[in-house]
C-alpha cells in the first residue's frame, strides 16, 4: 500500500497538479490570481494546510486520495530550478482557482523533454561550451531511454517503471558538486531514496549488509545503490550486461580482489565477455553482502561448499557436484602475500626464476649466435666444400636424417600445439583486445575447452605412442649406448660444445664439432616431457576439478592455474623465438624455412657443415652410403617450403598475439 499510494503521488505530480491551491486562498475571490511562485507558495508551501488529490492511475487507485508534497523555500532557492517559475514547467496552470482550469493544448510537465529542448538552444546559439552540466544531464536522459527504470510499468503500462521525480526531487533539485563533503553526504542518502519508495526488500538486506553498516556509520566507504547499479543507464540485473558491468563495478573499490579473481578461470570467462562462470555476486551475495567472518557470510568456510555448490551441481548441464577440496580453493589467490597464501608465494617465485633463467640464457645464446654468424658472413669464411665424389658418393644424394615417422609427429605436435596455445592463451590473456574475439570466433570458452582438451588428448596419445616405440626399440638393441653419440639423453660432450659455443661466440676457440644430436636440439626434445608433465599433470587436475578436489586440498587449483599458465607461456614463447631461430632464422639458415623436417633428408654438404662429428664417424665406418638417397622432387621440395613458411607465419602471428596478451 505504501509504495502505491507514493506512485499515485508522483503521478499526480507529474500531471501537474501540484499548484491546486485551497478555496478562499487566492486574491480577488473568483478573479484569477497572478500565477508567480509567491502565489503558489500561498497554498503547497512546507506548514500550510495538507492537500490531497484523488489518485486517478493505477488499476487499484479508484476513488483513494494521495497528498501532495509541501515545498519547502528554503530549499528551493539553493536549487538549480530556483530561478525558474512555477508555470514554466507546468504550463497547463493558467488560474489559481482550487480546481485548476487545465490549458486545452498544454503538456503535461516533461523533465526529459525540457531539458533536451534547452541543450538544442544552447547549441544553436553557440553557448554550449558554458553549459556542461546540462548537456551531462541530456546524456543522462539518453542513458535513463535505455534503462531497466523506462520499461513500462507491469501493473501501469501507460507509464514507466520509474519518473525522473521519483528519484530526484524536482523543486529543490540540487547534486552537489562531485568531491565535496556535501556530495558524500547526499550520496549515503541515496539507498533511502531507492529502498523508501520501490525497493523496500533489497533495502532491508542492504541495511544488514556490511556495505549498509559502514553507510549507518557516516562512512563513505561503504558502497550505495548507484556504486552498483549506476544511475541513470540501470540495467536489468539479470541481463548479461549488467552481470558483466557489476563485477567491474566491485572492482573500483576491491581493486586487488577483483586482480586476483581475473587469474582464475572464474575471471578469465568472464573477461572473455560470458557470465556463465561464478562471478561477485554469486559467491558473496548482493544486497545483504556480510563479512567472511560472519557466520551467515555465503563465503564463511561452514557455508563455502554449499555457495560452490549453487553452480556446481550434478542438476545444471555438464557440471559435477563440488566436493569437500572446494571449500579451500583462494578465488583471491595471489603470489605476493606469503601470510595468507605461501604456496601461491612459492610456485610463483619458482616459475619467475625458471622463465627468466630459460629465456635469459637461450636469448643471450641466439643473440650471440646471430651476431658470430652475421660477422663470418661478412668475414666471407665459409666451410670448406665436402668433396663427396673423392669418397666414391654421388653429390645428388641426400643424408636421411629423419625416417617419416619423426616427421610425422612433428606435424602432428606442431598443429597441436599451436590449437594449444591459440585456445589456451585466449582464456590466459582474456583481458587482451583480441582474446574476446577470438573467443567468440571460436564459439565461447565452452567450445574453446572442449578444442583445448581434444588436442591436449592427442598431444598426450602422440607423446606415449613415441614413447613407447621408441623404448621398444632401443630395448631390443642390446648394442644401443644409452650415454653414447647416437642416444638423445644428455652427456659430458654437451657439456663441453655448449661451453665451446660460447667461446666460440667470442671469438675465443673454433665452433664444436656437433654429433648426431646437438646440445640445443637434445634441449627441445626433453622440453616435451617436461611439459607434457607439468602442463599435463596440472591440466588434468583443472579439467577434472570435482576429483582432484575429493583428494586433494583446493589450493592445488591456484597453484595448477599458475603452473599451468605460465609453463605454456614459457613453451610458447620458446618455441616461437629460440626454437625457430635456432632452425629458420639463423644467418645460416636464411632464407626460411629448413625443410629438413618435412623432407626427412638433407644435403651432404649441410649434413657435414651442422654435425661434422656424426659425418666422420659415418665415413670412417663406411655407413655412409647407407643413409643416401636421391634428393627430394621439386613438388616434394615446394610443397615443404609452402608448409614450412605457412607453419612460421602461424607461429609468429601467435607469438604477437602472446607477447601483447602478456603485456596488457
Amino acid at each position: 500500500m505504501k509504495i502505491r499510494n507514493i506512485r499515485g503521488l508522483l503521478a499526480a505530480v507529474a500531471s501537474a497538479a501540484l499548484l491546486w491551491p485551497l478555496s478562499g486562498h487566492a486574491a480577488g475571490g473568483n478573479a484569477p490570481a497572478a500565477l508567480d511562485n509567491a502565489t503558489c507558495l500561498n497554498c503547497h508551501a512546507a506548514g500550510k494546510p495538507e492537500i490531497k488529490v484523488e489518485d486517478a492511475e493505477g488499476e487499484d487507485a479508484e476513488g483513494e486520495e494521495v497528498a501532495l508534497p509541501a515545498i519547502d523555500p528554503a530549499k528551493v532557492a539553493k536549487g538549480v530550478h530556483a530561478k525558474i517559475d512555477c508555470v514554466a514547467c507546468h504550463t497547463d496552470i493558467v488560474d489559481a482557482k482550487e480546481k485548476h482550469e487545465k490549458a486545452p493544448n498544454a503538456v503535461k510537465p516533461d523533465c526529459a523533454a525540457c531539458h533536451e529542448k534547452l541543450w538544442d538552444e544552447a547549441k544553436k546559439n553557440n553557448q554550449a561550451a558554458g553549459k556542461e552540466r546540462l548537456g551531462i544531464v541530456v546524456e543522462n536522459i539518453a542513458a535513463y531511454k535505455e534503462s531497466f527504470h523506462a520499461r513500462p510499468d507491469a501493473d501501469n503500462p501507460d507509464r514507466p517503471k520509474a519518473y525522473c521525480n521519483q528519484c530526484h526531487a524536482t523543486h529543490d533539485f540540487a547534486v552537489p558538486v562531485a568531491g565535496t563533503p556535501e556530495r558524500e553526504k547526499w550520496r549515503m542518502t541515496i539507498p533511502e531514496t531507492c529502498g523508501a519508495a520501490c525497493h523496500e526488500d533489497q533495502l532491508d538486506d542492504f541495511t544488514s549488509s556490511v556495505h549498509g553498516k559502514l553507510i549507518e556509520k557516516g562512512d563513505t566507504k561503504g558502497a550505495v545503490c548507484i556504486d552498483c547499479h549506476t544511475t541513470h543507464e540501470i540495467r536489468n540485473s539479470s541481463s548479461e550486461a549488467f552481470k558483466l558491468k557489476n563485477v567491474l563495478a566491485c572492482g573500483d573499490c576491491h581493486t586487488e580482489e577483483l586482480h586476483s579473481y581475473r587469474d582464475t578461470y572464474h575471471g578469465q570467462v568472464n573477461r572473455l565477455g560470458f557470465v556463465y562462470t561464478a562471478k561477485c555476486a554469486d559467491c558473496h551475495g548482493s544486497h545483504g553482502i556480510k563479512a567472511g567472518d560472519d557466520p551467515k557470510s555465503r563465503v564463511h568456510p561452514d557455508n563455502r561448499l554449499k555457495t560452490c555448490q549453487k553452480c556446481h551441481d550434478d542438476k545444471k548441464p555438464g557440471m559435477v557436484k563440488a566436493t569437500a577440496g572446494f571449500v579451500t580453493f583462494g578465488p583471491h589467490a595471489n603470489t605476493h602475500d606469503f601470510e595468507k597464501y605461501p604456496k601461491m608465494w612459492i610456485a610463483g617465485k619458482f616459475m619467475t626464476a625458471l622463465l627468466i633463467g630459460v629465456f635469459a640464457f637461450f636469448w643471450l645464446h641466439s643473440g650471440l649466435w646471430y651476431y658470430r654468424e652475421w660477422q663470418e658472413r661478412k668475414e666471407r669464411k665459409t666451410v670448406p666444400h665436402v668433396r663427396t665424389g673423392e669418397l666414391g658418393v654421388n653429390e645428388g644424394k641426400h643424408f636421411v636424417r629423419f625416417a617419416w615417422g619423426w616427421r610425422v609427429a612433428h606435424l602432428c605436435f606442431a598443429l597441436v600445439t599451436m590449437t594449444l596455445v591459440l585456445t589456451g592463451t585466449t582464456v590466459m590473456f582474456a583481458d587482451s583486445s583480441w582474446a574476446p574475439k577470438i573467443a567468440a570466433l571460436l564459439g565461447g570458452p565452452k567450445v574453446m575447452g572442449i578444442i583445448h582438451r581434444v588436442a591436449a588428448s592427442l598431444f598426450v596419445g602422440i607423446f606415449m605412442i613415441h614413447f613407447v616405440y621408441v623404448m621398444s626399440r632401443l630395448l631390443r638393441n642390446r648394442k644401443f649406448r644409452w650415454f653414447g653419440p647416437d642416444s638423445l639423453i644428455p652427456n659430458w660432450k654437451d657439456l663441453a660444445d655448449c661451453w665451446g659455443m660460447f667461446k666460440w661466440f667470442f671469438g675465443k676457440g673454433p665452433k664444436p664439432n656437433f654429433d648426431r644430436w646437438t646440445y640445443f636440439e637434445k634441449f627441445d626434445y626433453w622440453a616435451v616431457f617436461w611439459g607434457v608433465n607439468i602442463i599435463g599433470w596440472s591440466g588434468l587436475m583443472l579439467a577434472f576439478p570435482h576429483v582432484t578436489a575429493s583428494l586433494l586440498p583446493g589450493w592445488v587449483f591456484n597453484v595448477g592455474t599458475l603452473v599451468h599458465g605460465e609453463e605454456a607461456f614459457l613453451a610458447a614463447v620458446f618455441l616461437f623465438t629460440v626454437h625457430f631461430f635456432n632452425n629458420h632464422f639463423r644467418p645460416d639458415k636464411l632464407p626460411p624455412p629448413d625443410v629438413v623436417m618435412f623432407t626427412g633428408t638433407q644435403s651432404l654438404e649441410e649434413f657435414s657443415r651442422e654435425h661434422p662429428a656424426h659425418y666422420q664417424r659415418l665415413v670412417e665406418s663406411g655407413e655412409l652410403e647407407k643413409y643416401l638417397v636421391d634428393a627430394p622432387s621439386r613438388q616434394m621440395h615446394v610443397g615443404s617450403v609452402i608448409l614450412g613458411l605457412t607453419l612460421i607465419t602461424v607461429g609468429l602471428v601467435l607469438l604477437v598475439l602472446v607477447v601483447t596478451g602478456f603485456f596488457s
